[in-house]
């Protein structure tokens, strides 16, 4: 990676419900837990799980196999419409009193103010 890390904006946040348009899981719903701008790629709980070997150390002293939440690129997952229960775009909408919120762009329903 360069040493000029460009600033992205995403439109998903922590804690959005998102749905999988692409992969193995895809059609499947959840939170989003951890959200990864410089690389355009966000982490669900309980979406896209690998198992990974671990060696024997303190926590595992034999050695395990766990498994852990990969990420998974923000244009394979649509933010969950909070009034149609579908995927759905995300916009961008000022109030009167100066307040600017996303927006569903399906059923025009607003989702969190923005500060």
């Amino acid at each position: 990676m360069s040493a000029l890390v460009k600033k992205v904006k995403m439109k998903i946040k922590k804690g959005d419900k998102v749905i999988i348009l692409t992969g193995k899981d895809r059609g499947k719903k959840g939170d989003v837990k951890k959200v990864i701008p410089a690389e355009r790629k966000i982490i669900v709980s309980g979406i896209n799980i690998f198992k990974k070997h671990v060696k024997p150390n303190e926590t595992y002293p034999n050695g395990a196999i766990i498994q852990i939440e990969m990420p998974i690129h923000s244009s394979n997952v649509a933010l969950l419409d909070p009034k149609l229960d579908v995927g759905t775009k995300v916009g961008y909408k000022t109030l009167s009193d100066g307040k600017k919120v996303r927006v569903a762009k399906k059923s025009k329903e607003i989702i969190d103010n923005i500060n």
